[in-house]
């Protein structure tokens, strides 16, 4: 068993990390670039590591930073977080170089997982469903072209090495293609150093349904049922839940028996995640699901499950790495429940989401029964230009999805934030959309709702959160609004039910 763990990551990832290593009676080591030295993680570890400046090339996406720092410190072990190096197979290489415990897959496994080429072949070799497309081998604008006419219009061109939407087109119609194809190929090079393409049919209105997987050195691998993530933008999640309001028993069944089929082809180890498309079935007809990629890292919204099966994914995560079995058999774990969570960014809703910097001059976050936050930032904090402008997940869980729901719009109501812009007040305005109501959401939602929930954004005095603690600060009367997105209350949000589908 390792004793010291070095988590190479930063905001409320490494905190999340950090105490459950604590739990375990395992020692921590932070790492941090220079404008991070007073961050929350470096506080909360029992050590910190200076791994370079501010540019993230130059500290948390440097191999050998993180490799050195764990060699001084002495750790024997290393927890990639998620972001960053989570999915970079030279990470899990070097550690095992260095004699050092890589808490996540082996390296060939990150390998081939992270070529969306190589995946597909694997699963569609396991009888697990991928999306209708093709990879041709004349890489060509010729090749692609007659690919493209073997898989029809619409479709996306899609870099192999591809994710976050980097590296991928849409294409309407045979007109569209070469432009497409050299434009992903550009910038599919530049993200990635690989301007590896496929073709895929393009789903129209796809769920987007993720699995958690666990699985053991021995052979052992689990599902941990399924989180619905249909509500993204620009091909990033903004509210995950689960279980999922579409699935149906058999569904489930279904999905998660892929899933498992999934990991074992893959030959995994740890904590990963099968993310499928499911395509809602004609009337009287089953769904039909396909797999989209395999992430071999812990995500981001990985405490809904905990939450919802009662677990400690990061727990297990340690005890695998050290060689133990699984925690748990298949028949041991169930769904109790529901849980969702909005991930709150530093952004501007009103001025297209730009991502926003400065100081957190207020930052209180909400408590109460069923509420968990999860956070890297403390009042006061300087948010910074450099890195995801994330600053913190608010997960509500109670018996019922509506309670949920409630429970988590209550909690954003009472989060308030001042110094930077934040998408409290759009977060709000999805939660109180008919469709979300009604779970009738797909990967399109927000490109067809964006612009009703923020018509539905008012205008309107501070929210009692705000005042309270602002009077506990001396200044009873909030500061003025500098623009048109500072002055719109994150808190005014119209009422269940008022907003037009």
């Amino acid at each position: 068993m390792f004793t010291r763990v070095l988590i190479a990551n930063r905001g409320e990832i490494a905190v999340r990390v950090i105490r459950a290593c604590r739990e375990a009676g395992l020692e921590t080591v932070a790492v941090h670039s220079d404008i991070d030295h007073r961050a929350r993680h470096v506080f909360l570890a029992d050590r910190a590591e200076r791994i370079g400046p501010a540019a993230p090339l130059e500290s948390y996406l440097s191999v050998a930073a993180v490799i050195d720092a764990a060699e001084r410190s002495g750790a024997d072990a290393i927890h990639p977080g998620y972001g960053f190096l989570s999915e970079n197979p030279q990470l899990a290489a070097a550690c095992q170089d260095a004699g050092i415990t890589f808490i996540g897959p082996p390296a060939d496994v990150i390998d081939q997982m992270g070529s969306k080429i190589d995946a597909r072949r694997i699963m569609a070799a396991a009888g697990v469903p991928v999306v209708p497309g093709e990879t041709p081998r004349d890489q060509s604008d010729e090749g692609l072209r007659q690919a493209a006419a073997s898989v029809g219009f619409p479709l996306l061109v899609k870099a192999s090495a591809g994710g976050g939407g980097k590296g991928m087109r849409r294409v309407s119609g045979e007109g569209d293609l070469i432009e497409a194809v050299r434009a992903a190929r550009r910038e599919a090079m530049s993200a990635f150093g690989d301007g590896t393409l496929y073709l895929e049919r393009l789903l129209e209105r796809p769920r987007h349904i993720e699995v958690q997987i666990m699985a053991d050195g021995e052979g052992h691998v689990v599902h941990l049922f399924e989180r619905e993530c249909s509500i993204q933008r620009r091909h990033q999640k903004v509210i995950e839940e689960s279980p999922s309001p579409f699935l149906t028993p058999d569904l489930r069944a279904r999905i998660t028996d892929a899933a498992v089929r999934a990991a074992r082809a893959a030959r995994y180890r740890n904590a990963g995640t099968i993310e499928f498309l499911v395509e809602p079935s004609p009337i009287g007809g089953d769904a039909a699901f396909y797999f989209l990629e395999m992430n071999t890292r812990l995500q981001v919204e990985h405490p809904v499950t905990e939450a919802v099966v009662g677990v400690d994914l990061v727990r297990a995560q340690l005890a695998v790495a050290a060689g133990a079995p699984l925690p748990w058999t298949q028949d041991t774990l169930h769904q109790r429940g529901h849980a969702i969570e909005a991930r709150i960014y530093a952004e501007a809703p009103a001025l297209g989401f730009i991502p926003q910097a400065g100081p957190l001059v207020l930052y209180r976050e909400p408590q109460g029964p069923g509420v968990r936050v999860e956070s890297g930032v403390s009042e006061g904090d300087e948010v910074s230009v450099y890195y995801d402008p994330l600053l913190a997940k608010v997960i509500a869980s109670a018996e019922t999805r509506a309670h949920a729901v409630a429970r988590l719009e209550q909690a954003l109501r009472n989060f308030p934030i001042l110094g930077v812009d934040t998408n409290l007040p759009f977060v709000l305005g999805v939660l109180n959309h008919p469709r979300f109501r009604a779970g009738d959401v797909d990967t399109k939602f927000l490109d067809a709702e964006t612009d009703v929930i923020l018509a539905g954004i008012g205008v309107g005095s501070w929210p009692e959160a705000v005042t309270a603690a602002l009077a506990a600060h001396g200044a009873v009367t909030p500061p003025a609004p500098q623009d048109v997105s500072a002055a719109r209350d994150p808190w005014n949000v119209p009422a269940r039910g008022s907003l037009r589908p």
